[in-house]
């Protein structure tokens, strides 16, 4: 009888343990779960977001650039793979791919989608190519550039900006381009000559310490005209007894400074 009453009390024990332990084992199973599903979750929405951020990317490309006369395939390629998100301020992204400028900061602007591919197609350049930017602002013109496999000296005066375009660029792995804080009237000699200059600031008359740096057979693109008023988008090709200027269009772009305090 003994015997008997110790095997009934084992099983029963047995029992009562094989019960606890699985709903430990459930709360285990349910916990590791929850937080699966937690780092899951930020995945799935980062991968969301980053295809909708494609998305309007190539809608932009097609009914802002495309549609209204931009031919290069190559600035359109490139237009469709910079991120344009990443080179604005975390509160305007919704807006990075908008046919508009943005505020960056400092009192200065990115340019609109269009603005950008009509200059970088105006420039004329190839893969290669060594190109001086005046106003490098978030980074983004370098970054299209860079892209389109140029070789990118950008000059910025605003040393908070140059800080910034530095990351930016080196966080989208654009390796292609060197980033200075200085006065873009300045130029960078030591870098001269220049395959094509882009200036994305607007000065009253053309630079001419830049027309120096420039190659003969090189290209200018800049906006050209007093602050508080419609400026020309001008085009400057670089000969051997002078330079031959092409009125693009009216445009509307911060100053180009000589200083920054």
């Amino acid at each position: 009888m003994a015997i008997k009453a110790d095997n009934r009390f084992h099983l029963i024990s047995i029992k009562k343990h094989s019960k606890k332990y699985a709903c430990t084992n459930m709360a285990g199973i349910f916990f590791l779960s929850f937080i699966a599903f937690t780092l899951y979750l930020p995945t799935v929405m980062s991968q969301t977001k980053a295809q909708q951020y494609r998305e309007q990317r190539e809608a932009m490309v097609r009914s802002q650039i495309k549609a209204r006369g931009i031919k290069s395939e190559a600035v359109l390629e490139a237009m469709r793979k910079v991120p344009r998100h990443l080179f604005v301020p975390y509160n305007m992204r919704d807006y990075a791919y908008a046919d508009r400028p943005l505020h960056i900061g400092y009192n200065q602007t990115i340019s609109q989608p269009y603005i950008v591919a009509y200059m970088t197609e105006a420039l004329d350049v190839k893969p290669g190519d060594k190109i001086l930017e005046i106003g490098t602002g978030s980074g983004y013109q370098a970054a299209v550039l860079a892209e389109m496999g140029m070789k990118v000296y950008t000059i910025e005066i605003i040393p908070k900006l140059a800080e910034m375009a530095g990351e930016n660029l080196r966080n989208n792995g654009y390796e292609n381009v060197q980033v200075k804080c200085g006065n873009g009237y300045n130029g960078w000699p030591e870098e001269a000559p220049f395959d094509a200059i882009i200036i994305t600031a607007a000065p009253e008359s053309i630079p001419q310490t830049l027309i120096d740096q420039l190659k003969v057979g090189g290209t200018m693109v800049l906006p050209v005209g007093p602050v508080h008023s419609i400026q020309t988008l001008k085009k400057v090709v670089k000969k051997d007894n002078g330079i031959k200027e092409t009125t693009l269009l009216p445009v509307r772009f911060v100053p180009m400074i000589k200083s920054y305090n």
